[in-house]
């Protein structure tokens, strides 16, 4: 059985968009209307890998390029750029931020000598992008600062990681994380008082402060926020639905309980591992 190529996708997506006979709802769309849709597509591939839900990944997986395929025909049809386009930077970049792998820069060239460590690898990758954000300022005409090319868009925990790594590659961060430690007790202190006087808007401005500081912690401890986030997000749904087993199972209301009672489920589920 023959299988749909990557130019039977294009051509498909062409046809959706074509102005007579395509889609009426992908003609309607452009390129910020897509972008929920391509979040949301990203967030059900993490959540497919995270649940290990190996026999829907690849589905997952053609609804994130589909996304990207959409793209590339607005761009065409625009006259911006076209596929073989995105394709062609894409090669040309990773091969440029890969030199130890292709060291005389092109696909057919083979590394001689030992692979350099992780750290040093780290380092040139990082140093190549710093480069690569320079000469994209002189093309531009104008002088950026460090944190410019952050996108605003960015899940906030996930940007805040971003926007401390990139301070601290000019210097600009503590050496271990118990500096953090005592910032994150100083930012507790603060969202106390600010709680005390109930601003409201105090409380949000402080509130942001602490979580921004324990994102700082994560990364001096090299954990991922969203990463560690998502692991006790999914700890509290499974634990929580044991709860409500139970009073499902009890034929009572969820109002016939207290909380210690409540509790007392919650600690029967840890102790069973969920």
């Amino acid at each position: 059985m023959a299988h749909y190529s990557l130019e039977d996708l294009l051509y498909l997506m062409a046809r959706l968009r074509d102005p007579e006979t395509g889609c009426p709802w992908d003609l309607k769309q452009d390129f910020a209307s897509i972008v929920p849709h391509t979040l949301e597509e990203a967030y059900e591939v993490a959540d497919t890998i995270e649940r290990e839900d190996w026999q829907h990944l690849k589905s997952e997986l053609g609804d994130l390029l589909f996304q990207v395929i959409f793209y590339a025909q607005l761009g065409k049809e625009q006259q911006r750029f076209e596929f073989e386009a995105i394709i062609d930077t894409l090669v040309e970049k990773l091969i440029r931020r890969h030199p130890h792998v292709f060291p005389d820069g092109s696909l057919q060239s083979q590394r001689i000598g030992d692979v350099p460590d992780e750290a040093s690898i780290k380092a040139t990758w990082e140093a190549i992008k710093q480069q690569e954000r320079s000469s994209a300022d002189e093309n531009t005409l104008s002088e950026s600062r460090v944190l410019d090319d952050i996108p605003a868009a960015m899940p906030s925990l996930n940007r805040a990681d971003k926007l401390q790594k990139r301070a601290a590659q000019v210097g600009f961060d503590w050496g271990d994380p118990l500096p953090v430690l005592d910032k994150i007790e100083e930012e507790i202190a603060e969202l106390r008082e600010a709680i005390a006087s109930g601003d409201k808007l105090e409380m949000e401005h402080e509130l942001g402060d602490l979580l921004f500081a324990q994102v700082n912690l994560a990364r001096h401890l090299q954990i991922n926020p969203e990463t560690a986030l998502r692991y006790t997000n999914k700890k509290f749904t499974d634990r929580f639905g044991y709860i409500e087993d139970q009073v499902r199972a009890s034929g009572k209301k969820w109002q016939d309980y207290t909380l210690d009672e409540l509790d007392s489920w919650w600690d029967e589920a840890k102790k069973k591992g969920l």
